[in-house]
């Protein structure tokens, strides 16, 4: 074992980060390419926080596919335990390798046996062991971390903590790079503090509306700076109502999309009362944006003009 994992820098500067990031069409502000740095340079997590949709899972796919590392993903869900996102014992396995040995006569003691079948052979690795053990560079993304009970982020804290893990039968495995790794949150629930005083924190709201309009721009192929900037602005309006769900980044860019493939230059209150299923995923979200749009379209035709 080494005596810790070595840390290679990616990143020259805020600016470069930033940089890069545009180049693979991901548009980051000063405050995202700033934790992005700072995280690459110290060495610690990013907890990202945010409404759903925003691009926090983008972000770290985007910062793997920047540095040339390989993504690797524990999705959260409730019920998420050890087995499933560190590591478990293939038991079918040890099961028949102790009675091969018996059938054969074998005379080793179980010591043997035992220091052969809690070996590498057996061990079915899981995300987060599987970044700590890998050789090659990577970005760990635990996705949705606040949909796991509160006794699962104890898993967490030694691997965040000094990158390691600790497994009974074959002692602490330290990683032998330290991996950027993002935590993401849509603050569903109230995350511990052990868990987020190993983490930078990073907060991505919905973007301002010229920051969207720039999305749409680079997302979406062939559409004109006026559709663009019309899409920005009703979409800006609709989340100012009280909805169940706000329309998330992608959703603007699914209904950009489709105002493109219905040949939408100019849009109307009839069109955006007509497309608002696209950017709203409950029916009294929608009847109540068809309602703000029907009735006073005055924020529409400004937006078309």
């Amino acid at each position: 074992m080494s005596d810790g994992p070595t840390q290679e820098f990616r990143f020259d500067s805020v600016d470069d980060v930033r940089t890069r990031l545009r180049k693979v069409d991901y548009l980051s502000d000063e405050g995202i390419a700033g934790i992005v740095y700072l995280a690459d340079r110290l060495g610690k997590p990013i907890l990202v926080e945010g409404p759903a949709g925003t691009g926090k899972t983008q972000l770290a796919k985007s910062v793997a596919e920047i540095i040339g590392a390989r993504l690797i993903r524990l999705q959260c869900y409730e019920g998420l335990d050890e087995s499933k996102a560190l590591y478990e014992w293939n038991y079918k396995k040890q099961l028949l390798r102790i009675q091969a040995s018996k059938a054969d006569g074998e005379s080793a003691g179980w010591d043997q046996i035992e220091d052969d079948i809690f070996s590498d052979d057996f061990l079915l690795t899981r995300p987060l062991l599987e970044a700590i053990r890998a050789e090659d560079p990577v970005v760990l993304l635990i996705d949705e971390v606040d949909r796991v009970e509160v006794e699962t982020e104890a898993l967490l804290l030694e691997i965040l903590s000094d990158y390691q893990v600790s497994i009974p039968e074959l002692g602490t495995l330290t990683a032998r790079q330290i991996p950027l790794v993002f935590l993401t949150s849509n603050n569903t629930r109230e995350l511990s503090e052990a868990l987020k005083r190993r983490c930078l924190f990073l907060h991505i709201d919905y973007p301002d509306m010229e920051r969207e309009k720039e999305i749409v721009l680079t997302k979406v192929p062939d559409i004109t700076e006026s559709l663009a900037d019309q899409v920005a602005r009703i979409v800006r309006s609709i989340r100012q109502l009280e909805l169940k769900k706000a329309p998330s980044v992608s959703e603007t860019l699914d209904w950009a999309r489709t105002l493109m493939l219905l040949g939408v230059e100019k849009v109307d209150a009839e069109v955006a009362t007509s497309t608002a299923n696209i950017l709203l995923k409950y029916q009294t979200d929608v009847a109540k944006a068809v309602k703000e749009l029907s009735t006073d379209s005055s924020s529409v035709n400004k937006a078309a003009k």
